[in-house]
């Protein structure tokens, strides 16, 4: 991954703190780059992503989510006791 600083400098430290903080917002997803923004006491933050191939998706309530973790715990166990179908 590689991570751009402008406007300022940071520790390691302050990085990898940014750095938890984007990969627990954005769990799931491939981060290609990021940049750090650093204008006075704030930090403007900017994520860009790998393309990643559609793998697979989850029907539910007329929208389409490609991780059972978004849904759900009612949703969730109406997937788990489907039954499957073979193809």
């Amino acid at each position: 991954m590689k991570i751009n600083v402008t406007g300022g400098e940071m520790t390691r430290a302050e990085i990898d703190k940014y750095l938890e903080h984007i990969g627990k917002k954005f769990q799931g997803r491939q981060i290609e780059s990021v940049d750090l923004d650093i204008d006075g006491e704030f930090v403007d933050i900017k994520v860009y992503f790998k393309d990643t191939d559609f793998q697979r998706a989850f029907r539910s309530a007329d929208y389409l989510v490609n991780d059972m973790d978004k849904l759900n715990n009612a949703k969730q166990k109406e997937f788990s006791e489907k039954q499957r179908h073979k193809v």
